[in-house]
């Protein structure tokens, strides 16, 4: 008869030494960008996500796609930001950004760790800390009138937009005829947050003029379903990138097929921004999902020629950036301007009807040899 052998017994791990050791291990392994927190059940850790940004010392349209690659948020439980040691002079877009990272957290999981106090002072000034529900630690004397910025702002319902903007406006420090196209815009963009976004903070929005370049920088930021999803529902779009570029085409809207749009929404409003940009031989930038679209400064030696094709505007686009859940929206408006604002919406709208017009001229063409 053969003689079964057994094996001495294995040792006996406690469970929750075997989780812990694997806990501390994935969190080694990811350095820096991962965080262990308690569940709450004796023995059971989970890995929460910490995101890091860094805000350097400067940042506008045309640099910015170092900074946009630079992080990755598609799990922002925790935000830690940092700053450039000295000083900060970044696209308002920038900030917005940040801003609305940051609402996505709780304000006690929001850090500013080794914040010099340079860098501090600009961001208390620009609202970030106010608006993230955290304690910056220092007090600083306003002087409104060399102020010449609109700070951080949340706009959670379309209600309260009109007000918002008669009594910010007054803080640029504008003339009536410069303060049209930056009402306009502000407008425009945040109208469409709430019609298209679904965005649950609502648009973060900001504003700084720069007096070197005689410009108004703003940047308009959503965390909602994102163009691609919106136009889809009546465009199909491959990707990101193809959606922005859908959704500055004039008479383009996700709302439906109908050439033109329709009486409430006419597919006119990013095409309008864009071209006002392009006029002023300014930069423009949508970034949505993995794509972005940046129209590029038109040369002062160039003419100005307004196309409803975005493709046939100077521009850069991208469309494997990290993933931004939503919509940022940055815009550059010269205010040495030329043209009058009512004349140069006029130009702008001319275009606008030729090409619906164009359109669906082609459209009963094509529809008229299949009858």
């Amino acid at each position: 008869m053969t003689k079964v052998r057994h094996l001495p017994p294995l040792p006996r791990i406690p469970v929750f030494d075997v989780i812990i050791y694997f806990s501390f291990f994935y969190r080694d392994w990811h350095q820096n960008i991962k965080s262990l927190t308690f569940t709450g059940i004796p023995g059971i850790f989970r890995v929460l996500e910490l995101m890091k940004i860094h805000i350097p010392n400067s940042v506008w349209l045309g640099n910015i796609d170092p900074f946009l690659r630079s992080f990755d948020t598609s799990n922002s439980n925790k935000l830690e930001i940092s700053a450039h040691e000295q000083w900060i002079s970044v696209h308002p877009v920038v900030l917005s950004m940040v801003a609305v990272l940051g609402l996505d957290c709780k304000p006690e999981d929001v850090a500013f760790p080794n914040l010099e106090a340079k860098s501090k002072h600009y961001l208390e000034r620009m609202g970030l800390f106010r608006l993230l529900g955290v304690e910056s630690g220092i007090k600083i004397t306003e002087h409104e009138p060399s102020g010449r910025f609109i700070p951080l702002t949340q706009i959670k319902e379309v209600g309260t937009l009109e007000a918002f903007i008669e009594d910010v406006i007054p803080l640029l420090h504008l003339k009536p005829q410069q303060a049209q196209p930056i009402r306009y815009i502000l407008s425009e963009l945040t109208r469409n947050v709430f019609e298209h976004s679904q965005s649950k903070t609502g648009a973060i929005l900001c504003a700084q003029y720069y007096e070197k370049s005689h410009t108004i920088r703003l940047g308009i930021v959503d965390r909602g379903i994102g163009i691609k999803q919106t136009i889809s529902n009546a465009y199909p779009a491959q990707n990101d990138t193809d959606a922005i570029k859908l959704a500055l085409s004039p008479g383009i809207t996700g709302t439906t097929r109908r050439i033109g749009g329709t009486a409430q929404n006419v597919g006119a409003g990013l095409f309008f921004i864009k071209s006002i940009a392009k006029t002023n031989r300014d930069f423009f930038m949508i970034y949505s999902g993995n794509g972005i679209y940046k129209l590029l400064k038109t040369g002062l030696k160039q003419k100005v020629r307004l196309y409803a094709d975005p493709l046939r505007d100077k521009h850069s686009e991208s469309n494997n950036l990290p993933y931004w859940q939503g919509t940022a929206i940055g815009v550059d408006m010269n205010l040495d301007s030329p043209e009058e604002f009512n004349d140069l919406l006029s130009i702008v709208y001319d275009v606008f009807q030729k090409t619906i017009k164009a359109r669906r001229k082609e459209y009963y063409q094509k529809k008229a040899r299949f009858i």
